[in-house]
């Protein structure tokens, strides 16, 4: 197949060297990428391309933005790793910079998203147990369907796709599925006494970018309050200015009882997430109760303060709420049959393929590609738009001229 898709020699070797030892877990776009800068990456063959997918949100802060690769550099140089058993001057730096940062009195460092997933129910079912007092072993917390937080088997387990799920039994009990942007099927599901938590995207990112109505985060937050169970927002993909606030809950004043952040964490330097929650949840969790060799480590601590910083210092919180609503508006003026609906907020966007054909959003991003613009559908039929947060109203002109350029050649 690949020797169809005019790719160049080199492009086609390494492909199939990767097909050849690496185990076939993703199904990536025919392209092979060497460097990045900005809102742009070159392939091994130096062409261009915008990323309009930005590491499933990693790299908000642009490719190898300088400020954050100078701190990598001149930690790296330093003190990359002692583990948690010894402390680290870094340690006590970034636990105070980034408790104060998002407004929570302690912070518990990870390293992949999914950790952090992991730690946040963790820490939902000891709080149930030593706090609210539920009964040995009958913790239960509440998700939604459709939802994407990981590819752990705690985590698939409550996953209602079944691409992850199947072959991969027995699963872990505990979860109660309800709707997504069902505030009554929250309200029912919240009468368990046994409920410790409900574990929220406040935008189903891997869904295809489903955004909730407004105030359906507010009336279950208030609600979960009600009840005397921990909102839990995974703001993995939709934190750090990526929807155009710093959180995608702040856009309704929610302030999660825990709060789950990774990716653009590091800017795309290296894995970092981390759990935040107030000390009446989190020192419920004593030593040797949880943890890791990496999470925490100086390197991390030092990346991740740089990351913050230029999110607040360059004000890409701003432009995504600027650029965002000039895109969806661009996107919905090009008229197209075959985009059925365009959703997001920020520069969290995506649209909609209306087409007979199965593969059309698929071969759409390849006519994108081979026009310059990387982009990669999800779920079949729905293409996410989520270039770094650096985007300029000029950049973004030129890529809805591919689109609209893209569309009119493949449909």
């Amino acid at each position: 197949m690949l020797a169809t898709m005019n790719l160049s020699a080199k492009t086609q070797e390494l492909l199939e060297k990767e097909e050849r030892y690496g185990a076939h877990n993703y199904h990536p776009l025919p392209v092979v990428l060497s460097r990045g800068e900005g809102v742009y990456v070159w392939d091994v063959d130096d062409r261009r391309y915008y990323d309009f997918l930005s590491a499933y949100s990693a790299v908000n802060q642009g490719h190898c933005h300088p400020k954050i690769i100078k701190a990598f550099i001149e930690q790296a140089t330093k003190l990359t790793l002692v583990s948690r058993a010894f402390h680290s001057e870094l340690m006590a730096e970034y636990v105070e910079y980034i408790t104060k940062y998002f407004g929570y009195d302690k912070v518990l460092p990870m390293n992949t998203g999914v950790e952090g997933v992991e730690t946040a129910l963790k820490l939902a079912r000891k709080w149930g147990y030593m706090v609210k007092g539920v009964a040995d072993n009958k913790a239960k917390i509440i998700v939604c369907a459709n939802n994407f937080h990981g590819r752990t088997i705690n985590v698939i387990s409550f996953s209602t796709d079944p691409d992850s799920k199947k072959d991969f039994g027995p699963f872990t009990p505990g979860y109660e599925v309800i709707p997504y942007n069902d505030i009554n099927a929250l309200q029912a599901a919240l009468q368990d006494k046994n409920m410790v938590g409900f574990l929220v995207e406040p935008i189903q990112g891997e869904a295809g970018v489903v955004v909730p109505d407004e105030g359906y985060l507010s009336k279950a937050a208030a609600m979960c309050k009600d009840a005397n169970v921990l909102f839990i927002a995974d703001e993995i993909q939709t934190g750090l200015a990526r929807t155009g606030k710093m959180l995608a809950c702040d856009h309704e004043d929610v302030r999660p009882d825990i709060l789950i952040l990774g990716k653009a964490l590091s800017g795309g330097t290296m894995p970092v997430s981390a759990v935040l929650a107030d000390d009446e949840i989190m020192l419920c969790i004593k030593p040797g109760e949880h943890g890791s060799t990496y999470g925490g480590n100086p390197l991390a601590c030092k990346v991740t303060m740089a990351a913050l910083q230029v999110l607040k210092d360059e004000k890409m919180g701003e432009n995504a709420a600027v650029q965002g609503e000039y895109f969806r508006k661009q996107l919905r003026a090009l008229e197209h049959t075959n985009i059925s609906i365009v959703r997001g907020k920020g520069l969290l966007n995506a649209v909609v393929i209306d087409h007979a054909d199965k593969d059309a959003a698929w071969d759409l991003c390849l006519k994108l590609k081979e026009n310059g613009l990387l982009a990669k559908p999800t779920h079949g039929d729905k293409i996410r738009f989520a270039p770094p947060l650096t985007i300029t109203r000029a950049q973004i002109d030129e890529c809805i001229g591919i689109i609209k350029k893209s569309l009119e050649q493949h449909f």
